[in-house]
């Protein structure tokens, strides 16, 4: 039997191996089964991906202006999922991620460590197998991006 692979995003809805045997996951059993969310998924691997030193942030230009105005509105929180879009299945998940390197840093140790984390993170707490973790490094980001905000303050309130 050879195994082949395919140029295509990998089956994700959880169907039964193409072999016919039955995996069991830990979610589901004889009492029930346990289905998890997308935005579950998507909160787990952004948290997980942020915690990479590295990451200045997730998602591109036009959703950090959103989750920033967010931010600043009175009760409200970060969106740990910003710049994370996920595929979810019975079993598996595919997990697609924009960042925001720091400069200076290695994009391809970057790369790495954040697959590594989001996969370890994404599987130990869900339980589901992830099948890719696929990276779009959107921008670089310049410690002079951090003096012109500064700068761009009121000096008085």
């Amino acid at each position: 039997m050879s195994d082949t692979t395919a140029t295509t995003r990998p089956n994700v809805t959880g169907t039964a191996p193409a072999n016919g045997s039955s995996q069991r996951s830990g979610l589901s059993s004889d009492h029930g089964a346990t289905t998890i969310a997308d935005t579950v998924v998507s909160k787990i691997a952004g948290i997980a991906a942020r915690d990479i030193s590295g990451v200045h942030a997730l998602g591109g230009g036009a959703a950090r202006a959103v989750g920033a105005l967010r931010e600043r509105i009175p009760g409200g929180r970060t969106n740990h999922s910003q710049g994370v879009s996920v595929e979810v299945g019975e079993r598996q998940a595919a997990v697609d991620i924009e960042l925001i390197a720091e400069y200076g840093v290695p994009i391809a140790d970057l790369a790495s460590a954040v697959r590594r984390n989001v996969i370890a993170s994404v599987e130990r707490m869900t339980g589901l197998e992830v099948t890719e973790v696929n990276l779009e490094v959107s921008d670089v980001h310049l410690p002079e991006d951090d003096r012109d905000e500064e700068e761009s303050a009121p000096r008085v309130q």
